[in-house]
Formats: C-alpha cells, sequence, structure tokens
C-alpha cells in the first residue's frame, strides 16, 4: 500500500482491535479499569497533589473489542517531569508531618519537584461467551519503576506564645519498587462504525507508601473507578475518534486521615490511518476534582485539582508469530493546572494479543 494511499474497510478490520491503549488499570490505573489506569504519586492530584487516576491511560481506539478471545499483555514505559509552587508544596508538607501542630501557622514559599519512570504491566483475559452481548475482559495491573522527588523553600512559622521563626526546607526523597494493584474489568461492544464500552477499575493499597515520604509508587488509600467510552471507526476513511470519561471514589488515608474528593477525567485520542499499519494523531486529556477534600487531617481546605494535557501520537501495528503486536508512542504538555504539579509525560505502549481467528463460542460476535 502506498503512503498515501487509504487502507481498504479489510486492512482496517484486521488492525482495528490491536491499536487499543485501553488501560487496564487505573494510573498506577485508575485503573480502566483505566490503568492506568496507575499512578505515580507526583504527576496526579488531591492529597498533596496525587490522585488514583492517571490521565492519558485511554487512547486510540479504546472501545473496540478485542479481535479474538484469549490472553493479551498491554504494557507501557511512562515518564513525566513536573514541578508545583506554594500551594502544592505546602500540602506536600502536611502530608508528610513537616508543618507544625494545628495551634499554629505556617506560610511556606516553596517548590516541589518531581520525575517519574514507570513501567505499566497489565494482563487481561478477553471470553469467548458474549455477556449482555458485548465482550468481557478482565485484567490485574501494577507497575514498577523508579520516582524522585525534591521540596525547597521557606516555611514562616508563628505558634504562640513562642516568637516566630523561619525555616529552610531541602527535602529530597526517591524511592524504586512495586505500586498497588489495579484490577479491572471491561465489556465492549461493535455495531458497525460504532463501539462502545463501560469499565470498573479500583486500587488496592499494597505498593510502596509511607506518609512521611516525599516520592512514593503507592498512594496509601482504596479506590474506585468506573466510567463509559465511545470509539467511531470509518474504515472508508481510515479516521477514528475515541473518548473515555469516568469517576473516581477515594477512600480515606487511615495513615492522613485524609480523604480525596470525587474526581472526573476524560481522555481522548483522535487519528488518521496512513496505511493499514500506521496512523497518526492528536491525543489529548481533561482531568477536574469535583468534590472537596475531607477528613480530620485535612489541613489545607477543599484544595481540589485540575489539569488539562494535549499532545501528539502514532501507532504503528505488526505480526509477532501467530500474535499481534502494537506499538503506540505519545506525549503530553499540560497547562491550566490547580492544585497538582503539572508538566510533561512521554508514553512508550506495546499490547501482544491474539490474531483475529474463529471465534469459539456457538454465539457468534462481531469483532473489529
Amino acid at each position: 500500500m502506498k503512503p498515501n494511499e487509504r487502507p481498504t474497510a479489510s486492512a482496517i478490520t484486521w488492525t482495528a482491535a490491536y491499536f487499543h491503549v485501553t488501560r487496564s488499570g487505573l494510573v498506577c490505573g485508575a485503573l480502566t479499569l483505566a490503568t492506568v489506569l496507575s499512578f505515580t504519586e507526583i504527576s496526579l492530584a488531591d492529597e498533596g497533589g496525587v490522585s488514583f487516576w492517571l490521565p492519558g491511560i485511554y487512547g486510540s481506539l479504546a472501545a473496540v473489542p478485542q479481535a479474538a478471545p484469549g490472553w493479551s499483555i498491554f504494557t507501557f514505559n511512562y515518564y513525566t517531569n513536573v514541578s508545583a509552587g506554594a500551594a502544592v508544596s505546602a500540602a506536600r508538607e502536611v502530608e508528610i508531618g513537616r508543618l507544625p501542630p494545628t495551634t499554629a501557622t505556617a506560610n511556606v514559599s516553596a517548590n516541589l519537584n518531581a520525575q517519574a519512570d514507570l513501567q505499566w504491566i497489565n494482563p487481561n483475559y478477553a471470553f469467548a461467551t458474549p455477556v449482555l452481548g458485548g465482550q468481557l475482559t478482565l485484567g490485574m495491573a501494577t507497575i514498577v519503576g523508579w520516582q524522585n522527588a525534591n521540596l525547597s523553600g521557606t516555611v514562616n512559622v508563628t505558634a504562640p506564645p513562642l516568637p516566630p521563626f523561619t525555616r529552610s526546607d531541602s527535602i529530597n526523597s526517591s524511592v524504586t519498587c512495586f505500586g498497588d494493584l489495579y484490577p479491572q474489568a471491561t465489556l465492549r461492544w461493535n455495531n458497525g462504525v460504532n463501539n462502545y464500552m463501560i469499565y470498573g477499575t479500583g486500587d488496592i493499597p499494597v505498593g510502596a507508601y509511607d506518609s512521611t515520604r516525599l516520592a512514593n509508587l503507592g498512594i496509601g488509600h482504596g479506590a474506585a473507578d468506573g466510567g463509559a467510552g465511545y470509539t467511531y471507526l470509518n474504515p472508508a476513511k481510515g479516521q477514528e475518534f475515541s473518548a473515555v470519561a469516568g469517576l473516581t471514589y477515594n477512600l480515606e488515608n487511615l495513615s492522613t486521615n485524609y480523604q480525596n474528593g470525587v474526581d472526573f477525567h476524560l481522555d481522548w485520542a483522535a487519528s488518521q490511518f496512513l496505511s493499514k499499519q500506521v496512523f497518526v494523531g492528536p491525543v489529548g486529556y481533561v482531568y477536574d476534582q469535583l468534590s472537596c477534600d475531607s477528613g480530620s487531617g485535612d489541613r489545607v481546605g477543599c484544595f481540589e485539582s485540575r489539569v488539562i494535557g494535549i499532545g501528539p501520537q502514532i501507532g504503528y501495528l505488526f505480526p509477532v508469530g501467530n500474535m499481534q503486536g502494537y506499538l503506540n508512542f505519545k506525549a503530553y504538555g499540560e497547562f491550566d493546572a490547580a492544585a497538582r504539579p503539572s508538566g510533561w509525560n512521554a508514553w512508550v505502549s506495546f499490547v501482544l494479543s491474539p490474531a483475529t481467528g474463529v471465534p469459539t463460542t456457538p454465539t457468534p460476535m462481531v469483532y473489529k
């Protein structure tokens, strides 16, 4: 096929299911179960600017069913570099116990900088027997990797009857370990060019977390996340658009007596097929906290987080023995951030899934 030639309907049908950038987890998952679902504390929101959901976990063809039932593996490398000012720095100092008791007041003038290099690992199984007419997929995800964070600045403390004093803080923290577990379940349906999905995921807080440490891969509390998605895939024009939206409910962090508010997230992607194996297009996300944080450990007030990200992507499909491989490269620049660190992040995703085959169930389904 020539570079500027439109892919045929059969070509799109052959490739579509493998372009999933479906997240299974939540950011360190949000698990889409959403990944990514996963999520690295320094780049997310809520308590200390950290959230369960990893914005950008879902991408192109998120709602398209897997081409054939069976096992698949979804993994990605995620690198992020973010920073934040005084408000988030103060919240992090509260979380790790560096600010004085509630009888004192503190004015923080500091900056937070953080980097993370994480690997998302997410095996999934798609069942042959339809559930409610759709394809059921179950999975479990986790992350492993490295995170570094540093906070530097000054703290002005007033604690009557003692005289006011100023303290200089320079906190550095680094950790290499595993994150939490992110179970997930997804139902997908296909109807011509229209594809639909619903998902549920959550956070089992078993990863590396210490409330007195600045860098963590676990988030220190449980969470539940659910939502729905849609993919438009037009084989004749080689065009695709996907959007997945969801809500996160956070349980209380028992180490800090802090409970994050309810979070809304929207991941979207659009693509144009340049051939039967390659597509390009834009990606983006919107993350917005809908309700205030709470709990006896909340000393920073409502602290509602928000961020928007946008960037480019390129996808490539190729055979791996009798399986199908798929690579995706994407990057996001963030803006309009509030009450959370922001910066940029880059992803290298890989999916290995069954090639198209004859369904093993007597009740046929349509796979794209």
